[in-house]
């Protein structure tokens, strides 16, 4: 909804393309209003606004000598599309609708947008009046059609059109299109974009042409993170690639094409050559321009480079760490605020925040004025202050808290404390066991009952409760400090609280409803436990934080009952009754592989065999699901998370489930005994995996 911000990129973007010899720019999906525009796009608002930064390009001359793509809803015979607008020399060219919506995981295009239903059909579409005054046309082509310009021929495909099994570019290869563009959405998700690269050259890889990607990046305003990568292949080779992370506002690429290159490779091939024979022509709309140079022959063409792909730890790193940068500088915050415990989660928080910090530090030094005005405002940088060091940008931004009680042990004290250190974020270390007490006490006075841990004597119910009062007033005091400490510290601003808790802990329900992980954001939210620990190892080395191999190394614990002996009695995976390698397999089964209990628990008796017997998966199955549908409420509190796993149970976009379940599951688990009476080889007696079951997870 940044409509001038958006526009203000366009134009830089068609200034950058025309300054290395562009004459074709391509923008990404729906680039004026934004993509996660939502049910903003139901507005007749955001539809007119973004006519009226079209026309600015228009009136401004910035699409004079060159053809620009760009994306844009509008509205047709009362039905509203996700177009793309093809505009040359302050003239509208062609309108081309969306063919195909993304309507599955984080998207709900169908909510907002119609589908193009006439494929070979173009209509003619009445501009509104601004645009007719400024352009002398009344209206322009509207429907599914290419572009033949004196020398050369041009299509397009938006987004999930590439990912469709019939996709357009086939046909319209084989119809003789040399160049196709594609504007898109498409946001980072963990081992994404080698699946991405590979069918924008395998596009171009059976039948030649020239693919063109644009994708937005950056933090659109929700849970998504687009991750850039705007690339250029022809003839299955990759000959451009974009930076998948970054802070630079705009980013183009542009490559040098031999158009002759794609006619000779059709024509080398029988097969092609027989299906573009067969192939009936699309409609052309002309356009009187020419896009080739071909009167010099001192012109280089690109030649093909190597695909870059990031490690998954480095996507973690910089996907993160690029979401947090946007989050914050658009919400006008001061700084983060972190309870830093000294753990997996909150260690791996704190890393990427820190390298956030690196990531600006960088941009800066580079010449980046944008990242530099925005780090001086948020960092509160008097004129002339260099900001040069990571370290230091930390100690302005981003604040760390140790909140221990008589639960906590010396080593997650100490490690919290040399993170920070080396992070150099503004770090305090405090003891809240007074108000926890005083909790207790009140209790205590209203009831005439005071409650004890269960080593102490006391119940499970008593014991779960102690546990909650300690991770829910972690969450009070984080946000008294995140809206004082700048006072205190002499700034102004307020900051955002950054929660902690991973994809698998919400998952299952590991978390405690309105503790630390109720916050403003949380960066690893979608991110599962065993890539944490990756993370982990792989930042204490390239971060410069070594401190995280002792946190990878620790046993997790939320620490919330009673030392013995001063050591740590309490760990994560023997309060859930099943380690995080075995719930994010119920992840991925229950999600990506869309399997109830009995469906998982077939699965897993071919999977895990060697390692357990029928009756002990069975009961792995029933365990599982018990606590999932226990706990599912807790989804729909979730702090908002960055989006990087596609198991994630965020509850608001992308897991659309009930909350209110039979945690009995009566009918699926009698179901998954009657398939355990059928193996071949019944174990006697049952495996228990649930014994000592009863931590901060059940409220």
């Amino acid at each position: 909804m940044d409509f001038k911000g958006n526009l203000d990129r366009v134009r830089r973007s068609i200034v950058e393309a025309k300054s290395m010899g562009a004459t074709y720019r391509v923008g990404p999906e729906l680039e004026l209003p934004g993509y996660g525009c939502e049910d903003h796009f139901c507005e007749l608002d955001t539809v007119e606004h973004a006519w009226e930064c079209l026309r600015e390009l228009l009136h401004e001359g910035y699409t004079d000598g060159i053809v620009c793509d760009i994306g844009m809803p509008v509205i047709h015979a009362g039905v509203r599309y996700n177009c793309r607008v093809f505009v040359y020399n302050q003239k509208i060219v062609f309108i081309q609708p969306k063919r195909e919506l993304a309507n599955d995981g984080n998207y709900r295009e169908g909510r907002y947008f119609s589908a193009w239903q006439r494929p070979g059909e173009v209509d003619e579409h009445w501009l509104p009046l601004e645009i007719s005054g400024l352009t002398d046309q009344k209206t322009c082509p509207f429907g599914d059609a290419i572009l033949a310009f004196n020398d050369a021929i041009i299509a397009s495909e938006t987004c999930e059109e590439l990912f469709t099994p019939n996709a357009p570019h086939i046909g319209l290869s084989l119809g003789g299109v040399e160049v196709i563009s594609n504007g898109s959405g498409s946001h980072h998700q963990l081992r994404k974009l080698d699946t991405r690269l590979d069918l924008i050259m395998n596009a171009t890889a059976k039948c030649g042409g020239v693919y063109l990607y644009s994708n937005q990046r950056g933090c659109d305003g929700g849970r998504l993170y687009y991750d850039g990568c705007a690339c250029i292949a022809m003839n299955g080779k990759l000959l451009a690639q974009g930076s998948q992370f970054g802070l630079d506002d705009v980013e183009v690429i542009t490559a040098c094409v031999d158009l002759d290159e794609v006619v000779s490779m059709r024509c080398a091939v029988s097969s092609v050559r027989d299906q573009a024979a067969r192939c009936k022509a699309p409609i052309s709309i002309h356009v009187d321009f020419y896009l080739c140079n071909s009167h010099s022959k001192a012109i280089r063409t690109t030649q093909p480079i190597q695909p870059r792909i990031h490690a998954p730890e480095e996507e973690l790193a910089y996907g993160p760490a690029c979401w947090l940068w946007d989050y914050l500088r658009r919400s006008g915050a001061s700084g983060y605020l972190l309870p830093l415990s000294g753990g997996a989660d909150s260690s791996s928080t704190a890393a990427i925040v820190g390298c956030m910090c690196q990531m600006v530090v960088k941009a800066v030094g580079s010449g980046n004025l944008e990242v530099e005005e925005d780090a001086r405002r948020i960092g509160q940088y008097g004129p002339g202050e260099p900001i040069d060091n990571a370290r230091e940008l930390a100690q302005r931004i981003f604040t760390t808290l140790y909140l221990g009680t008589v639960n906590s042990s010396e080593e997650t004290r100490l490690r919290s404390k040399m993170l920070a250190e080396q992070i150099g974020s503004y770090h305090l270390q405090m003891r809240i066991d007074m108000l926890v007490e005083a909790v207790v006490r009140l209790f205590t006075m209203v009831t005439n009952k005071t409650p004890r841990f269960v080593t102490d004597g006391g119940t499970r119910a008593e014991n779960l409760a102690l546990q909650n009062i300690q991770a829910r007033l972690r969450m009070v005091v984080s946000f008294l400090f995140a809206q004082l400490l700048p006072w205190v510290r002499g700034r102004s601003g307020f900051m955002l609280v950054l929660g902690s808790a991973n994809v698998d802990e919400g998952l299952r329900g590991y978390l405690t409803k309105y503790d630390c992980s109720s916050a403003d954001i949380n960066p690893i939210g979608g991110i599962s436990k065993q890539d944490i620990r990756r993370f982990l190892q792989w930042a204490a080395g390239n971060l410069g934080y070594p401190v995280l191999e002792q946190v990878e190394a620790a046993p997790p614990t939320a620490e919330l009952e009673p030392l013995r002996d001063g050591q740590i009695a309490q760990t994560d995976e023997e309060d859930m009754g099943m380690t995080y390698e075995e719930l994010s397999m119920f992840g991925r089964l229950r999600k990506i592989s869309r399997c109830g209990p009995v469906s998982m628990f077939r699965q897993l008796l071919q999977q895990w065999s060697h390692a357990y017997p029928a009756a002990a998966i069975a009961d792995k199955v029933k365990h599982f699901f018990t606590h999932y549908a226990m706990n599912r409420h807790k989804a729909t509190t979730l702090t908002p998370s960055y989006h990087a796993e596609n198991y994630s149970p965020d509850d608001n976009r992308f897991d659309h489930r009930q909350f209110l379940y039979n945690v009995r599951w009566p009918w699926q688990f009698s179901r998954i005994d009657d398939v355990l009476a059928e193996q071949p080889s019944p174990v006697e007696g049952s495996w228990d995996c649930r014994n000592g079951i009863g931590s901060v997870s059940e409220s």
